[in-house]
């Protein structure tokens, strides 16, 4: 499994920033209202950016071996490398769709319902950005340090 490039972070975020956008507009044209942004999401991508973060924190203490803490089964390195690939790839996703829905709200900023709208794009895009943020942490968390006296090491990198 090769580290997660920000290069790829940010198409995901276009791409989804895109549909959003025209998501959003489609709404507007077909349903003659807003697309709503719910307040429950920024939370929940909060909720998600901590755990992974914790989840990190804990991995890479049982890694290094730290005092305290229990030894760590490979697989569930391997395991936790994937949930920090699908977080930040989420995170991307996520908060890029909902900063096009931002883009196409604003419009609309004189209105108190739209600019609540924003508001809470707003908060989803920055707890979006913590969620990939903390999956990328746990990913470098994960990554297998080279031992100095064994020179095949460099291979598991």
């Amino acid at each position: 499994m090769t580290p997660t490039k920000i290069s790829t972070l940010l198409v995901f975020a276009l791409g989804a920033g895109a549909a959003g956008y025209a998501t959003a507009k489609l709404f507007d044209v077909f349903a003659n209202r807003n697309l709503p942004l719910s307040w429950s999401l920024p939370g929940l991508m909060t909720i998600l950016a901590v755990a992974i973060w914790l989840w990190a924190r804990g991995v890479s203490a049982r890694l290094e071996g730290r005092s305290g803490a229990k030894p760590i089964e490979p697989l569930v390195v391997a395991r936790s490398a994937a949930i920090a690939m699908a977080t930040s790839r989420t995170g991307a996703l996520i908060g890029g769709f909902v900063v096009g829905v931002i883009g196409a709200l604003l419009g609309g900023w004189d209105v108190l319902y739209v600019r609540e709208q924003i508001v809470s794009g707003v908060a989803t895009a920055i707890a979006s950005l913590l969620a990939v943020l903390a999956g990328l942490a746990l990913e470098r968390a994960c990554r297998v340090r080279p031992d100095s006296a064994d020179p095949s090491s460099s291979e598991r990198l």
